[in-house]
């Protein structure tokens, strides 16, 4: 990214601080379309592959269990074993925070978004993916694990290629512990089909009920401009109602939970993200 130009934005910078790839890393990231992490892994890693995957559905079975191999004693990768709690807020400005579209096939486009040393983009199942258990020693997957299928069947997936000793970076969205659910109903509102936003325990419980072990969390606060994020909506008259419920709130009216406020006469609001990285147990 930088060789074409570019800078690498703020947010993605801390979460590739987080995920600490190394020389020898051979990398798997899954996303659904193209997303930055190719790009910003790959000169930094020994193999760098990209999955564009394909929503499977959700009453697709389970994939085949866990890799069965003894685990790696010792660990040699000295990874910081405690758990770490960021503090935010981060700005953001770019409309970079979700995954870029499927349909950006482009010559130019793949020019800007490399996929590493192998060129490789591969088309595939989430809850199936195309290799043996252990491949792969990092494995990420960034605003991608509600957009893949049934995330329990995901996150099996993500934690069987990876190698014993390895990890699985999952970076999303999520809210409190303490939260309430109400910060969903503008998300639902903006896309009917959200899955619901996870608190942090959730996701959690969710990877070590998947296999996995938690290594290290980092959980911070996103202020986003709201335009870019309403871009998204199913429909102009959504977005309007999602606009005027938020300009109300900044009036002293109903909250919705996204916490907004203008700045530079421009409205913006709050996101939670979370970085996860896990270990698999076998």
């Amino acid at each position: 990214m930088q060789e074409n130009g570019g800078a690498i934005a703020p947010h993605l910078r801390r979460l590739l601080e987080f995920v600490e790839p190394d020389r020898d890393d051979v990398c798997l990231d899954v996303a659904r379309g193209r997303g930055p992490m190719p790009a910003a892994l790959g000169p930094q890693v020994r193999h760098m592959t990209a999955v564009d995957a394909m929503p499977a559905p959700v009453t697709a079975p389970v994939p085949a269990g866990t890799d069965s191999s003894s685990r790696a004693s010792g660990g040699s990768r000295r990874r910081m074993s405690t758990v770490e709690f960021g503090t935010g807020p981060v700005r953001i400005a770019d409309g970079d925070a979700l995954p870029a579209s499927p349909a950006a096939t482009t010559r130019e486009e793949r020019v800007r978004h490399p996929v590493g040393p192998d060129g490789a983009r591969i088309r595939a199942d989430a809850t199936a993916l195309p290799y043996r258990d252990n491949t792969f020693s990092l494995v990420t997957a960034r605003f991608s694990l509600y957009n893949l299928g049934h995330p329990d069947h995901v996150l099996r997936e993500l934690l069987r290629v990876c190698r014993p000793g390895g990890r699985v970076v999952i970076a999303d969205l999520v809210r409190g512990n303490l939260a309430g659910p109400d910060r969903d109903r503008i998300e639902r509102l903006r896309d009917p089909d959200h899955p619901g936003t996870p608190t942090i325990a959730r996701l959690t419980e969710m990877i070590t009920s998947a296999g996995g072990s938690i290594r290290r969390l980092d959980v911070f606060t996103v202020e986003r401009p709201v335009e870019p994020w309403l871009a998204g909506a199913c429909d102009d008259e959504t977005a309007d109602r999602i606009r005027v419920a938020l300009i109300d709130e900044v009036d002293g009216g109903p909250r919705t939970g996204a916490k907004p406020r203008v700045i530079g006469g421009e409205l913006w609001f709050t996101q939670t993200w979370a970085h996860v990285a896990a270990e698999p147990i076998s």
